[in-house]
């Protein structure tokens, strides 16, 4: 007995030793070989955008502090052909009464194809013909970025005084945007419309939420995916951000202040991107809420669930690490 207690004690000494071994290289392999600050690449193509119109091309505003117009709208599309007019129908019709309300409310939609083979392009150019670009702009890139870069090349697209980025399925109730708009002017106390040129300069963001639906989609899961989910949850705790239920909802609302502080800082590309904007938010101390959405789920998503989870999964943790040991580090504006 004496024996094998002594061989279970050298094989735990032992294991622990080499696990603290393992994790010292991996870090000291993250740090050597990681970028402290994000390398943001555009090609000459992807710096400017189409005007279907007279067929000439026109550059985007890219980082420009100043805002010119209201809101916009940063929609991230992969391969979203027979999805994409349903959100567009009901994000543009919902902007257009907005206009006709108020005159003062200026608008514009990014479509960001991200790398598509199919008629994203296409069909979001229709758009654009028909409500001009000055509304409607279309991003293109290639090759495919993930989800998080084209949602950055987006933000850092546009003009607005706030950015509202929206998945393309349309699975979120586009009127809700109001719900976020509230409780932005309650973290500011200006109303954007108004006064755009102040709020702009604000640090805020409205993080549309899932969360009260979570009862209802757990009793339609199977056990392992529910675990799966919880998991991750934990995980998002754990390493990366407190507080918010859902940091996964494709629809958040930021000043533009925040939106190029957070975006020029985030290295993610892919579907953790969302975690670590809020991670970097919380270490810059800027001010988040989250706001119960409208929320229904749309065949067509491109999230894979046990290999997705499992991905961001690591991320969340890789995430964590280098921001940890220093191998990524957060960029001031004084910098």
């Amino acid at each position: 007995m004496d024996t094998l207690f002594s061989f279970l004690y050298a094989v735990i000494h032992y294991g622990f030793v080499l696990a603290v071994i393992l994790f010292l290289l991996v870090c000291i392999a993250l740090k050597k070989l990681s970028r402290p600050y994000p390398n943001i690449v555009r090609s000459e193509k992807e710096k400017s955008f189409l005007d279907p119109v007279d067929n000439r091309r026109i550059k985007f505003p890219i980082d420009e502090v100043k805002s010119s117009l209201v809101l916009s709208v940063v929609v991230p599309a992969y391969n979203e052909e027979s999805r994409l007019s349903v959100m567009l129908d009901e994000c543009l019709e919902y902007l257009g009464k907005r206009k006709l309300e108020n005159s003062a409310f200026t608008y514009e939609v990014i479509v960001v194809s991200d790398g598509s083979t199919d008629g994203t392009v296409q069909l979001a150019q229709t758009y654009s013909r028909q409500f001009t670009p000055e509304i409607v702009r279309v991003l293109e890139l290639d090759p495919n970025r993930g989800k998080g870069g084209a949602v950055r090349l987006g933000v850092l697209s546009t003009r607005g005084s706030v950015v509202l980025f929206a998945d393309a399925d349309g699975a979120t109730m586009f009127e809700d945007f109001e719900k976020l708009e509230q409780s932005l002017l309650e973290l500011t106390k200006i109303e954007f419309v108004k006064s755009p040129e102040k709020v702009e300069q604000e640090l805020a963001i409205v993080c549309g939420s899932r969360a009260h639906l979570e009862d209802e989609a757990i009793a339609s899961r199977s056990i392992f995916r529910t675990i799966l989910m919880h998991g991750f949850h934990f995980l998002v705790w754990l390493f990366a951000v407190r507080g918010i239920r859902d940091t996964q909802c494709g629809f958040k609302l930021l000043t533009r202040a925040a939106a190029l502080q957070c975006f020029s800082n985030m290295h993610i590309e892919r579907w953790a991107f969302d975690v670590e904007l809020l991670y970097i938010a919380q270490r810059f101390k800027i001010p988040i809420s989250e706001i119960a959405v409208r929320w229904t789920e749309v065949d067509g998503s491109k999230i894979v669930p046990v290999w997705s989870w499992l991905q961001m999964g690591r991320d969340l943790f890789l995430i964590w690490l280098r921001y940890f040991i220093g191998a990524w580090r957060l960029k001031t504006k004084e910098d």
